[in-house]
């Protein structure tokens, strides 16, 4: 597992309600604990044994055995506090469907989709979501005025959070 992956798991889990991540793959094992406004990562590695299974064995089996049992602690801070709510009941609410990285604009030194003040109707693209390096267009689903932008480019949203603010038409 590589520490970017890590990072990026860190991030998430961060940005989401989770107190307690455990992960294994390929014999690697990750638990992230949320306690008091940090996070505590502990990685693990499987010793490896001697064996010439394939070329890239020699490399593995050349890493310290006091490497793989040190747990890593890394700390990060809690995220702020989320918007607060607009009292507009009228507004309609354009919701994540899935966790994952909030994109305003199709790429990077493009103008967003939409910004507060432009009209939409239903089938209008608003943003993306990234999740799993799948980049997922999210539509308007009602037509209207664009309230509020309720996140910031290339934050981490979760499953049903609110991202817009839309005044029906």
């Amino acid at each position: 597992m590589k520490i970017h992956e890590i990072r990026e798991i860190i991030k998430l889990i961060d940005q989401s309600s989770i107190n307690e991540f455990k992960l294994e793959t390929e014999g690697a094992k990750v638990t992230l604990r949320k306690s008091s406004g940090t996070e505590t990562v502990v990685v693990t590695q499987p010793v490896v044994q001697a064996q010439v299974a394939a070329p890239a064995a020699p490399v593995q089996a050349a890493a310290p055995a006091a490497v793989q049992a040190a747990p890593v602690a890394v700390e990060a801070p809690k995220a702020a506090a989320s918007a607060p709510a607009l009292d507009d009941a009228n507004l309609h609410k354009i919701v994540s469907p899935m966790v994952g990285t909030f994109y305003s604009a199709p790429e990077p030194g493009k103008p967003p989709y939409v910004q507060a003040g432009d009209k939409v109707n239903a089938s209008k693209v608003v943003c993306i979501v990234e999740a799993m390096k799948l980049f997922n267009e999210i539509e308007a689903e009602v037509s209207g005025e664009i309230v509020k932008v309720l996140v910031e480019d290339g934050q981490l949203v979760e499953y049903g959070q609110a991202l817009f603010l839309v005044k029906p038409e």
